[in-house]
């Protein structure tokens, strides 16, 4: 027994120096190996490195190159444009944010050069993931900054290289050093191993010990699967089940006996998704590609033993085990979740619908008490203009008062109901902040006097007069803020600062500061004092009137303006409220540009007027007769075609919600036919013109737009800028050619570079298209009408009214397949593209001074 406990020792303490020798001619290789690893990783690193930096530059070149290929292209490649860009974008975010650039970001030049390079990118990510046609616009501007940047790529590049040939060479010369503190290291851990070995022999004295430990941690495991509240089945590589806990028979409806052995697809999966899940399991267990598991929780279907299909939760994890692998899913049926989802998007749905439904009213509400308003203010301007006593004249100016103080509470709410449909257009122009602030001024320092007040107002710092701003938004926004101060202040005083201070990112903002010594606003209410609807003092013995409205409506043009409107106050000492507007700083324009020539009245001008209101209809002829203008009275669109048809007008005043046929109908029928009246002008007339509905009136013929409730002085101006002093219809008018008032429009809401981009590429556009129709031969009728028409709709969109008739003349006639009549139209063309063409300007000044409209 003892010879057999000797030899086991010796052959033990063979074992364990056959091991310690092992072990250290395998340090010993290991160390000869991490140290040829090391040179051979630190070259691999810094090559790689190297690379990516070399390779930034090369994606700028080809970036660019593609930059200039498509800014000289007719038609520009912009989806390899936006390909090269996104590439040259990854290769700057890998040398911004990756560790391995680390060091270089904190080199001076390395750093300059990646913020004006990182600087480009974030420029030009606007303009790359606009539109196309926006991005083809902007490919000039991109061009020039990207050869710009050129340089600084180049150095950005030079400066890493020349930062890791010298970080090689430094790491050359310490890896002798690496290697001997290595050997050191290499030595403590043999002798550790030594140590170890010893120590291995105590812990394989506790394996017994650890096994039983194992076997009741794993009846543990077994009880908390048993009591799980989710789905717990294990299978193996063949999809056989192995386990399925209490929850998972709950769930799905078999026991553990009916399903542990039988396939797993066959019990749980849906019908149509079987097919799909033999191939994942078969594509498993041959390549062991694994799209499933270990992805966390997705969201699929199951089946319940009755067929019953249901939305689950599924994650599934895999592990080793002595008989192979096996695969553990976790199920959750959600259908309670999935059912309570549907019916929160319904309940959103609904809730969406309601808000539409009732931005949709206010619209439609608005809309129509303004034409019965527009009657009532046009009747007593007419009323104004006759012989009245002292008394009649004070009546009529109170009764038009309170119908402009109605008008004002009409556009409040279709203010507020455009802002909260997003269609709020705001109309940036040049002003002046301090004659704007003079004029609210002026116009409460009556009420500030009868409610005995010193009103004023002043500059902080330096005077900045001139600002590029939304002049009506501005003036709504301080014109509530002030007349409130006004109405809930007496005996004390008002001051108004204005001062011009840059904002957190250093730009220009307008901040007026309104202060009181009023009545205050209660703390109660603080909260919702810019709600719709909220007044300082509700009761029905207040002081003052009001809807509420003003102050909502405030905040949301501040917020429009980009800016902000805040307040602060005691109950009994007063408020000082704060607006803060971002503005552009804008030198004085000359003062020719702010006047305004005085608009001629027409001379016999004949003109139609149809409108279905009978009060509206007798306003607008009594202003127009008085003028000496002669009126054709039509009540609906249908009347106004057969009159069109037999008479020739020289203007057309068409209403456009009308009965029996609308507006916009009629204005087609008249164009498309071939009466006596086929080319007046036809001006559209409209209680609500937004927009987007003012070049769906110019796509259908009309050629200006004038809005409701009918100002005397507007609607004289139109009739004589659409027709000429002798009453017949102004071939050569500007107006005529092209709907300037829609011109003015695009400028303010694009601005005037990117209005004359766009402008120029029609200019071209429309040359080319002048070319290849000149060159019909009467072979091809569908592919000039094709053109005609496609050209047709963008001069509508530019307001060339003119010029979109004559394209509707070709595309009519080709359609007809009328060589002659083609023909024709085709030669009158370039007459009419010669006199257009002039006024294609997004600045009013370049265009020449006569034929500029006045």
């Amino acid at each position: 027994m003892f010879g057999l406990m000797t030899k086991l020792l010796r052959s033990r303490a063979i074992v364990w120096i056959l091991l310690a020798v092992v072990g250290f001619s395998a340090t010993i290789f290991m160390a000869v190996n991490v140290a040829q690893d090391l040179r051979l990783l630190n070259s691999a690193r810094s090559d790689n490195v190297q690379w990516t930096l070399s390779q930034a530059e090369v994606e700028f070149l080809e970036f660019e190159f593609k930059l200039i290929d498509a800014a000289n292209a007719d038609t520009p490649r912009l989806r390899d444009l936006r390909r090269e860009f996104d590439i040259f974008y990854s290769r700057i975010k890998t040398l911004r944010e990756s560790s391995l650039y680390a060091p270089l970001r904190g080199i001076d030049e390395f750093s300059v050069n990646l913020n004006r390079v990182d600087a480009f990118l974030q420029d030009a990510v606007p303009f790359i993931d606009a539109s196309d046609a926006d991005l083809t616009a902007s490919l000039p501007e991109l061009l020039v900054r990207a050869q710009t940047l050129r340089p600084s790529v180049r150095a950005l590049s030079n400066s890493g290289l020349n930062y890791f040939a010298l970080e090689s060479d430094r790491r050359r010369s310490n890896v002798a050093v690496t290697l001997t503190q290595m050997a050191a290291v290499v030595t403590l851990l043999l002798v550790a191993l030594m140590l170890l070995a010893v120590y291995l022999n105590y812990l394989n004295t506790q394996n017994v010990r650890r096994r039983a430990e194992a076997i009741e941690a794993s009846n543990r495991m077994r009880t908390v699967i048993g009591t799980a509240l989710d789905a717990v089945i294990v299978s193996d590589q063949q999809g056989r089940v192995l386990e399925f806990n209490a929850a998972a028979e709950q769930i799905f409806g078999y026991s553990a006996k009916q399903a542990i052995g039988h396939d797993l697809g066959a019990l749980i999966v849906p019908d149509h998704h079987r097919e799909a899940h033999a191939a994942g399991m078969q594509r498993m267990r041959e390549s062991g590609e694994k799209r499933v598991v270990g992805k966390g929780r997705i969201k699929l279907e199951a089946k319940r033993a009755s067929g019953a299909i249901f939305p689950v939760e599924l994650a599934i994890q895999s592990a080793k085990t002595d008989s192979g692998e096996v695969f553990i899913a976790f199920l959750r049926d959600i259908s309670q979740r999935v059912k309570a989802e549907e019916e929160l998007v319904a309940a959103r749905d609904r809730a969406l619908a309601g808000e539409k439904a009732k931005t949709d009213f206010l619209a439609t509400m608005s809309h129509e008490i303004r034409t019965p308003l527009n009657g009532l203010l046009g009747n007593l301007s007419l009323l104004h203009e006759t012989k009245l006593t002292a008394k009649q004249a004070r009546y009529i100016r109170n009764m038009d008062t309170s119908g402009k103080l109605l008008m004002s509470h009409i556009s409040d709410v279709l203010d507020i109901t455009k802002y909260d449909a997003g269609k709020l257009r705001l109309r940036p122009v040049e002003m002046n902040v301090s004659m704007l602030i003079q004029d609210i001024i002026d116009n409460q320092s009556g009420a500030a006097s009868a409610n005995n007040l010193t009103l004023q107002w002043g500059w902080s710092g330096e005077p900045v007069d001139w600002i590029r701003g939304d002049r009506d938004r501005m003036q709504h926004i301080l014109m509530n803020v002030i007349g409130n101060a006004v109405k809930f202040t007496h005996d004390g005083s008002i001051r108004v600062t204005a001062a011009v201070q840059r904002d957190h990112e250093m730009r220009p903002e307008l901040s007026v500061t309104v202060t009181d010594t009023g009545i205050g606003i209660d703390p109660s209410i603080m909260g919702q004092i810019f709600d719709d609807f909220v007044t300082g003092d509700s009761s029905y013995g207040r002081d003052v009137g009001g809807t509420g409205l003003g102050l909502g409506i405030a905040k949301r043009f501040a917020q429009a303006l980009g800016g902000s409107i805040d307040v602060q106050s005691e109950k009994g000492v007063g408020s000082t409220f704060t607006i803060r507007i971002p503005v552009e700083p804008v030198a004085a324009p000359e003062a020719a540009r702010n006047r305004r020539k005085a608009a001629p009245n027409g001379k016999g001008c004949h003109v139609l007027l149809v409108e279905d209101n009978v009060i509206n209809r007798e306003v607008a002829r009594e202003m127009l007769e008085s003028a000496g203008h002669r009126v054709t009275e039509a009540t609906n669109g249908r009347e106004a075609v057969t009159v069109a048809r037999d008479h020739a007008f020289d203007l057309i005043l068409m209403d456009i919600s009308m009965p029996v046929l609308d507006g916009r109908e009629a204005t087609r029928e008249i164009r498309a036919g071939q009466g006596l009246s086929a080319k007046t002008p036809i001006i559209a007339v409209t209680a609500n013109a937004m927009a987007s509905e003012q070049e769906a009136y110019l796509s259908d013929g009309m050629y200006d737009i004038l809005t409701k409730p009918l100002n005397r002085e507007a609607l004289l101006r139109i009739v004589s800028g659409q027709v000429d002093e002798g009453g017949a219809t102004g071939d050569t008018s500007p107006d005529h050619i092209v709907a300037t008032g829609y011109i003015d429009d695009l400028r303010d809401s694009l601005g005037v570079d990117t209005l004359q981009v766009l402008l120029d590429r029609f200019v071209a556009e429309v040359d080319q298209v002048s070319s290849d129709l000149a060159q019909f031969d009467g072979s091809d009728f569908a592919e000039t009408a094709a053109m005609a028409h496609r050209i047709a709709g963008s001069a509508a969109t530019m307001g060339a009214v003119a010029l979109r008739n004559a394209l509707v003349d070709i595309e009519t006639a080709a359609k007809l397949n009328d060589r002659a009549a083609t023909q024709a139209a085709i030669y009158a063309l370039p007459a009419v593209w010669n006199t257009t063409r002039p006024l294609m300007h997004a600045d009013r000044r370049a265009v020449p001074r006569d034929q500029m409209n006045a």
